[in-house]
């Protein structure tokens, strides 16, 4: 299935509800088909064999994602945030193609062999133009829909497929065709290159549900924004939510048209998710965990569940919350040990997917095993009931004196704090043991004791997995997308440094 057909059956539909921008100038389903027709009877006649954006969250965006579809051309929205350098060399690589930018981002691209560039106000005009829209759009049979570039914190960022067939069973699987009701808006504020962004335009369409873009993300905009626009619907990353509760607290906002909040994108701290049910009592919370390489969710920890691990005094019921949740019914899903064999209920290992939305492909490379499986390379383990809880990036495990540790779990004991604003832990190299454990902490006002840290992790896990390193910063190193970006830390850190304190 095509992923334009998402967008052919809901404006075959409902052709004048309105789909794409604010409420006093949307655009309707009739209206964002013609555009994508007209954009695509453009880009058919052009040689370059993918479309690149680079630019901000606007309505253009899924104008030119139906449009690249339409044209059977592979869609690749670019990390604008990149440096001009890493910028270029990355559109490069897609040559030949045709890039959309945004005006005040086409000098960073000018002059790169083999990629054709049009302003984003261009191609709208061109999308708008009655000869494109009226053009016969020739027979194509696309195979990639997607093409997402990793972060490339280890190297060149790799190129994710996502198949057109790997997208609409995610869609189809997870919402209900037109199921929104008229004044149902989403508000989406991460950015065009993250699957998320992706998966918000498609299911969106599918759904019926307004789609309101937030340009670049400030906390003061998104409570603004989704007051104007009376939002019901949005998803955020867990460094988002953090911030935007500190707006809705201090102003006494009560956002009561919000219904339903989703995170994901990274792990969510206990004491964060906490505070929101606390704050937002209203709004159904779900934590939505998944892959760029499985078009999205894999697993969801529901609205219920949440309020059921809030209200409980039983432990095993109120760790939930720091779970993601039960996979997707139109998954299978595995822990797997070292050998490859699966793991019972409590015993943690890699986390192995397997499904129609999976894609686990790079263009360089395909991970996905030949029986369908795809190994996420995220460590986790299962409870008695089927609840997920990810543990983080194998390649993040604490490796000491043979004992495998999991960063979060020590993270959210120093979250407890009441000094805590930030917390990373991480392995460092030791010649004794292999590795010793570092805690880099940001204090919320004043200083930490490092006695009263220590004594924390010790009285709530073990001495083994108290820090023997602790550092102190002013902020974290977070990806635009809310990844802590543990490698970064750990490079600095193992260098040479007169400024770290050990306990």
């Amino acid at each position: 299935m095509h992923t334009a057909l998402l967008l052919e059956m809901a404006s075959d539909a409902a052709p004048d509800r309105i789909i794409l921008g604010e409420m006093e100038a949307g655009i309707s389903y009739a209206e964002l088909a013609a555009r994508a027709r007209g954009g695509a009877a453009w880009l058919s006649a052009q040689p370059g064999e993918t479309v690149v954006y680079l630019g901000l969250n606007s309505p253009h965006l899924p104008v030119a994602v139906f449009a690249a579809g339409l044209a059977g051309k592979p869609f690749a929205p670019i990390n604008y945030r990149l440096s001009d350098e890493e910028l270029r060399r990355l559109v490069a690589r897609t040559a030949p193609s045709v890039a959309i930018v945004d005006e005040d981002m086409l000098p960073r691209v000018q002059g790169v062999d083999g990629v054709q560039l049009i302003g984003s106000g261009a191609f709208q005009a061109i999308c708008e133009d009655a000869e494109h829209r009226a053009a016969e759009l020739p027979f194509v049979d696309p195979d990639i829909g997607i093409l997402l570039f990793t972060s490339g914190t280890t190297g060149e960022p790799k190129a994710a497929v996502l198949r057109h067939r790997n997208l609409t069973s995610y869609v189809i699987s997870s919402v209900e065709f037109l199921c929104a009701d008229d004044d149902q808006a989403s508000l989406v504020s991460v950015p065009p290159y993250h699957i998320a962004g992706v998966s918000a335009i498609l299911t969106g369409i599918y759904s019926g549900r307004r789609i309101v873009h937030m340009p670049a993300f400030t906390p003061e905009g998104w409570v603004d924004l989704a007051a104007k626009e009376k939002i019901s619907h949005a998803m955020v990353v867990p460094t988002m939510l953090g911030r935007i509760l500190d707006v809705v607290e201090s102003r006494g906002e009560k956002l009561p048209h919000l219904k339903a909040l989703s995170y994901g994108g990274g792990r969510m701290p206990q004491i964060v998710i906490e505070r929101a049910l606390k704050l937002l009592p209203h709004v159904d919370f779900v934590n939505a965990y998944g892959l760029t390489e499985t078009s999205s969710t894999i697993a969801i920890l529901g609205p219920d569940d949440h309020r059921t691990a809030i209200r409980s005094t039983d432990p095993k019921l109120r760790r939930r919350l720091g779970s993601v949740g039960r996979p997707l019914p139109t998954l299978e899903l595995e822990i797997r040990g070292p050998a490859g064999e699966v793991l019972g209920p409590g015993q943690a290992g890699e986390i192995f997917v397997r499904g129609d939305q999976v894609s686990g492909e790079y263009l360089s490379k395909k991970v996905i095993r030949d029986d369908g499986w795809f190994p996420t390379n995220d460590g986790g383990w299962m409870d008695e009931e089927g609840y997920l809880y990810v543990e983080g990036r194998l390649d993040d495990v604490i490796v000491r004196g043979g004992e495998n540790m999991s960063p979060g779990e020590i993270e959210d004991v120093l979250r407890a704090h009441p000094n805590v604003a930030d917390v990373a832990v991480l392995g460092i190299p030791d010649n004794e043991w292999g590795e010793k454990v570092c805690a880099v902490v940001v204090s919320r006002a004043g200083e930490c004791s490092i006695d009263e840290l220590a004594a924390l992790v010790k009285e709530r896990l073990r001495s083994s997995k108290t820090p023997e390193l602790w550092v102190f910063r002013d902020a974290l190193p977070y990806n635009d997308t809310g990844k802590l970006l543990r490698r970064v830390l750990k490079a600095e850190l193992t260098k040479p440094a007169d400024e770290l304190a050990s306990a």
